[in-house]
């Protein structure tokens, strides 16, 4: 089914850590009967960041679950929507990722996740912000773009399709969705790196206090020139950041067997961030993007992506993602190539030490997994690294 397209290293990337997968399809069959087997495919991430060795089967194993659940939907019938809504409820589910259950905790020990999702057929999206007591926040975005898609409200008012904090709680509350206390979302996991992170931060503030102190009695002093700074005592620790193993938004896209795709991310945000504070993973434009083909577009595309939000608000990555993938390239040509439409192509891409990715057509008896990591030698944030493959929806490609 694979074909590999590996670029391992690029110089000058953009300034941002990032990851996006993505996949275009041209011309995507929508009658399953004309071979008679099911057609859909998911590609799902972990986030970016850094995936240990040791923890390399539960990142595989979480992506793997979230390929099966989106697969099943689609086999059942279910259109790419709620396809990769699956997929991310699996995704948040698992201790081990950076979104829902056991997501980072912020300043005051709480969690507060972003999500959002995006459906190509209708461009209609849906999305949260700093909501906190709701175990799947997917769920919420994904209510979200469904009700805002019945029409306008009483008195005809406008539904909302982002909302914040407690009216976004409030709001999931109201719409059957159950709540979840913060302490039951917390995991060994996130409490142990909460306490790491709080020790450090406590640490390096007094290392700083201790060194303005010790500036200004240099500065008083006619005795300055025999004293050196030799570097602050903190830098040790954001050396070591990497090591932590902490790791940022979820994400899927999916293809449905009528050729629409849709798009999703997830993620508690920045560990020790602000409370009320909100990510790219809310952004519109920004986490996710989604768009079926049409008369200025060739192709259909859908987005995910995962990094630093404060960088990537700025930039609206999936967006430009996907307007990047409409045009005429490489991949483009080896599309034509192929000659068949039932073609698809799907990368990821990312900037950071590694990104754990699974993917899965409805053809095939199991997901695929794989962590993809910069080369030996290579400086996250300093090279990119992007790889990717080609199927087949209907049949698979040898």
């Amino acid at each position: 089914m694979e074909k590999r397209i590996d670029a391992p290293e690029v110089q000058q990337p953009p300034p941002f850590q990032s990851v996006a997968a993505s996949a275009e399809d041209k011309e995507c069959e929508t009658d399953t009967a004309k071979n008679g087997k099911a057609v859909g495919f998911v590609l799902v991430h972990a986030g970016a960041g850094y995936h240990s060795e040791s923890k390399a089967k539960e990142y595989k194993h979480a992506c793997k679950r979230a390929c099966q659940k989106a697969i099943e939907k689609l086999k059942s019938g279910a259109l790419a929507i709620d396809a990769v809504t699956a997929a991310l409820v699996e995704l948040e589910d698992s201790p081990f990722t950076n979104a829902g259950m056991g997501s980072n905790l912020n300043l005051s020990g709480e969690i507060e996740c972003d999500a959002s999702i995006m459906e190509g057929k209708s461009l209609h999206f849906g999305a949260v912000g700093a909501l906190g007591g709701i175990k799947n926040p997917v769920l919420v975005a994904n209510r979200l773009l469904s009700e805002a898609q019945k029409g306008k409200l009483s008195a005809g008012r406008i539904p909302p399709c982002f909302l914040v904090g407690r009216g976004a709680h409030q709001w999931a509350l109201d719409h059957g969705i159950p709540p979840c206390p913060s302490d039951k979302m917390a995991t060994k996991f996130s409490l142990s790196a909460y306490k790491r992170n709080k020790r450090k931060m406590e640490l390096a503030e007094k290392v700083e206090t201790e060194f303005i102190q010790t500036k200004r009695r240099r500065q008083s002093s006619e005795n300055r020139a025999s004293e050196t700074h030799t570097g602050f005592p903190g830098e040790q620790e954001k050396k070591k950041e990497n090591d932590s193993g902490s790791l940022d938004t979820v994400g899927a896209i999916v293809i449905d067997h009528e050729g629409n795709v849709a798009a999703a991310v997830s993620s508690g945000g920045l560990a020790m961030k602000h409370p009320g504070r909100i990510g790219q993973a809310a952004h519109y434009g920004c986490g996710c993007w989604a768009e079926n083909s049409g008369n200025l577009n060739p192709y259909s595309t859908a987005v995910s992506t995962s990094g630093c939000g404060e960088h990537l608000v700025r930039t609206m990555l999936a967006r430009e993602c996907s307007i990047a993938l409409q045009s005429e390239d490489a991949h483009h040509a080896l599309l034509e190539t192929m000659q068949n439409k039932f073609i698809m192509e799907f990368l990821w891409s990312h900037t950071t030490e590694s990104m754990c990715v699974g993917y899965m057509s409805a053809q095939d008896g199991k997901a695929k997994t794989h962590i993809s990591r910069l080369p030996p030698g290579a400086v996250a944030g300093q090279s990119l690294a992007i790889e990717g493959g080609v199927c087949r929806l209907g049949s698979p490609i040898n």
